[in-house]
C-alpha cells in the first residue's frame, strides 16, 4: 500500500465532513460522486440543488444523492452565518447587510459552515482563483495560533527510493508566499513538518535549502535563510530543523556529511523548505517532468482548520486526492 492509499483509508476509516463550494462544477461532480461511491468522507456540494441534481443525471452519476445539497443563497442558517460574518469582520467596519450579501457567496457559505461547526474542511479552486479561495478563508477560519500566514506544500513521490523517506519529500512553499522573510520562511517551515507528521507519520528532518551551507557563502540571501533557521528551531525544539544548506547536501549522505558534518538532517532530509517561491515551484516541477516524480498538492497549511486550493487545470482524480487529504488534515488524532 502506498502513501495515497493509506491516507484514502485512513479517510475512510474516520469520515469527515468536506463541504465543495463549486458543486455545479462538472470535475467536481465527478469526483464528488467517485467519494460517495468509495465512502471517503461525507461530502457538501454547494450550489442550486435543482441545478445540481439535473447535471448529475446529464453526466450519468448515480451517487450524488449520497451528498447533502445546500443552497448557499436560501437555508436555514443562512442568517446565523451572516450574524457571524458581521461579528467576525466588525473590526472591519462590516455591516450586516455587507455580510447577507458575502454569505450567499459559496466559498464564504463553506467557511461559515467549517467555522460554525457544520463542516471539517473544504476544497475549491477548480473555477475560483487562489486568491478568491485564500481570501475568504483567512477573513473566516483564519490562522492557526502563532502562524500567521498560508503557506502551500507539495508531496513529492519519488520513484528513486533512496531520497527522503523511502522517495517521498515534502516540498514548500511551492504554492502561495513569493518572498517570505525570515519569520515567514521558519513558519513555513514548522508547518510543513506538522503536515508531514499528520498526512505521513514521518519524523520530519527540515533542510532550510540555499546556495550555501553553513557558511560557504555570504550573502544577505544566506543571512535570511539562517535567521529562518534559528527561528524555526525555537518555535519547534521537538522537530529536526538545519541549515543553511544547499540541495545535494540536503539529500546526498557523503555530500552532507562532507558539507555539514554532525548535522542530524544533512543527507537525511525528507521536507526541503525553499528560500522564495520562485525557488520552490521552478524546483517541484523540475523533479515532477524530469525525474517522473508524483507530485500531489499544493496542501495549504496554517489555516485554523484545513481548506485547500485546487488548480483550474485540475483533474477529478487531483480532487479525489486532495478530498482524502483534507479529511486527514481534518482529524482530530
Amino acid at each position: 500500500m502506498n502513501l495515497i492509499q493509506d491516507i484514502i483509508a485512513k479517510a475512510k476509516a474516520n469520515k469527515q465532513r468536506i463541504v465543495l463550494p463549486e458543486g455545479t462544477e462538472p470535475r467536481t461532480l465527478h469526483a464528488a460522486d467517485l467519494l460517495i461511491a468509495d465512502g471517503v468522507a461525507h461530502i457538501i456540494l454547494l450550489g442550486n440543488p435543482v441545478e445540481i441534481k439535473a447535471l448529475a443525471k446529464q453526466f450519468g452519476l448515480r451517487h450524488i444523492d449520497g451528498a447533502q445539497l445546500i443552497d448557499p443563497t436560501n437555508h436555514p442558517k443562512k442568517e446565523k452565518y451572516a450574524e457571524l460574518l458581521a461579528e467576525l469582520r466588525k473590526s472591519k467596519g462590516m455591516t450586516i447587510e455587507e455580510a447577507r450579501t458575502l454569505a450567499t457567496d459559496p466559498l464564504y457559505c463553506g467557511c461559515l459552515m467549517i467555522k460554525s461547526g457544520d463542516a471539517d474542511g473544504e476544497i475549491a479552486g477548480a473555477r475560483n482563483t487562489t486568491g478568491n479561495v485564500l481570501r475568504s478563508a483567512l477573513q473566516v477560519v483564519k490562522t492557526q495560533p502563532g502562524i500567521s500566514i498560508v503557506s502551500g506544500t507539495f508531496l513529492m513521490l519519488l520513484k528513486d527510493k533512496s531520497f527522503g523517506e523511502d522517495g517521498l519529500l515534502f516540498f514548500a512553499d511551492c504554492a502561495v508566499m513569493p518572498n517570505p522573510t525570515a519569520q515567514e520562511l521558519a513558519e513555513i517551515a514548522v508547518a510543513t513538518a506538522r503536515t508531514a507528521q499528520r498526512l505521513a507519520g514521518i519524523e520530519p528532518r527540515v533542510a532550510m535549502l540555499s546556495f550555501s551551507t553553513k557558511g560557504s557563502a555570504k550573502h544577505e540571501l544566506v543571512d535570511k535563510v539562517e535567521e529562518a533557521t534559528r527561528l524555526a528551531q525555537a518555535m519547534a525544539p521537538d522537530i529536526l530543523i538545519d541549515g543553511e544548506m544547499q540541495l545535494d547536501a540536503a539529500l546526498v549522505p557523503e555530500v552532507g556529511i562532507s558539507k555539514a558534518p554532525g548535522s542530524r538532517v544533512a543527507g537525511r532530509a525528507n521536507v526541503l523548505v525553499f528560500p522564495n517561491l520562485e525557488c520552490g515551484n521552478i524546483g517541484y516541477k523540475l523533479v515532477q517532468r524530469l525525474a517522473g516524480a508524483e507530485a500531489v498538492g499544493p496542501i495549504l497549511q496554517g489555516m485554523a482548520a484545513p481548506v485547500n486550493d485546487l488548480s483550474r487545470g485540475c483533474s477529478v482524480e487531483d480532487i479525489y486526492k486532495l478530498v482524502a487529504i483534507c479529511a486527514n488534515q481534518a482529524m482530530k488524532n
